[in-house]
């Protein structure tokens, strides 16, 4: 028989980062009010990988967990989704990070947490070798210097070599504050293939009022996508400007809306649509967990979503953002 080549069982995407335990009162309501609790999973790469998988990706997901029971609840969370979790490690010297949420408000327990132990090592996995797509964020280099290394070594030195890095600026205020994170996530965020960055994110890291400001400010990338709200999405890149206005959406909740936009245009990428598409098919996976309490959407209803991109992952698409990338010489230091 037959047995599938390295290639043909690569990865579309590889999503490397924490996620944490989560716990939340049911129904939504204040913390100090004692209400049950809901525990779940909640990371954004894990979100990502997540979606993507629900499209019919072939995604995994790469980071550290405690040996503990909120480690295995996590890694069974993820991988029931569909994400291979085959690359995620766990460490008995280090708890799972806890996230406790509330109406507007989210308190967070990681500090010393199993992922902040994440290094470069990770990169020298032999499965992740032709992997298509590399997702970071800009939460992993503020969880501590060897994760900072992880995500700053990889955009500059390109371990999965043929792979397009991706980069969601996805700045927390509760990690780092803007004076001390903006220098850093632009200076990685210049070395990326494609960036996504909200524009009142951008804003209160830079001081940047549009989305052209933000793109005169990241010239670097081949794509910047800058999301504003309800306003829609714009983008740059060798298609030169792209506008796609957002549906309107009875909003629920908006966790989570941002790493599924993420993982609609990287679905609509790898389809080969083009950058209107892409950008159109980040709006409908945002519109499917928009409408639902929490981070992950009903699989049905994303997986429709997801139908009106071929299911064949595209070269040249792929191409045309390198290419984008290297006519721009401008390069800052990490």
């Amino acid at each position: 028989m037959r047995q599938p080549s390295e290639v043909s069982m690569r990865y579309d995407v590889v999503a490397v980062g924490e996620t944490m335990a989560a716990l939340a009162p049911l129904p939504p309501g204040p913390l100090n009010a004692g209400a049950r609790m809901l525990l779940d999973a909640g990371g954004a790469e894990s979100n990502v990988a997540i979606c993507l998988a629900q499209a019919g990706r072939h995604v995994a997901w790469v980071s550290r967990l405690g040996a503990d029971s909120l480690g295995r609840m996590v890694s069974d969370r993820v991988g029931r989704a569909g994400v291979d979790v085959s690359l995620v490690a766990a460490d008995p010297r280090a708890p799972t990070g806890l996230y406790l949420r509330e109406p507007g408000r989210v308190w967070y327990y990681r500090a010393g947490s199993a992922a902040s132990r994440l290094t470069p090592d990770v990169w020298a996995a032999d499965a992740l070798r032709h992997a298509r797509i590399v997702y970071l964020t800009g939460i992993t280099p503020a969880l501590s210097a060897s994760c900072y290394e992880l995500v700053a070594g990889a955009l500059a030195e390109r371990p999965v070599a043929d792979a397009l890095y991706v980069f969601d600026v996805n700045h927390r205020p509760a990690l780092w504050q803007p004076g001390r994170a903006a220098p850093v996530l632009a200076g990685l965020a210049r070395r990326a293939d494609i960036v996504f960055v909200g524009r009142d994110e951008a804003a209160a890291l830079w001081g940047t009022s549009s989305s052209d400001d933000v793109r005169a400010l990241l010239a670097g990338p081949g794509v910047l996508v800058v999301k504003d709200a309800a306003a829609g999405a714009t983008s740059y890149g060798p298609h030169g400007r792209a506008h796609v206005a957002a549906p309107q959406v009875q909003v629920v909740d908006p966790v989570g809306a941002g790493d599924a936009f993420a993982a609609g245009y990287l679905h609509g990428l790898l389809g080969g649509a083009d950058e209107p598409e892409r950008l159109a098919c980040g709006h409908r996976f945002a519109a499917c967990v928009l409408s639902v309490v929490g981070d992950i959407a009903d699989t049905a209803r994303l997986a429709a979503a997801a139908a009106d991109v071929t299911a064949a992952a595209d070269v040249t698409a792929a191409a045309d953002v390198r290419v984008g990338r290297e006519r721009r010489s401008h390069r800052a230091d990490i």
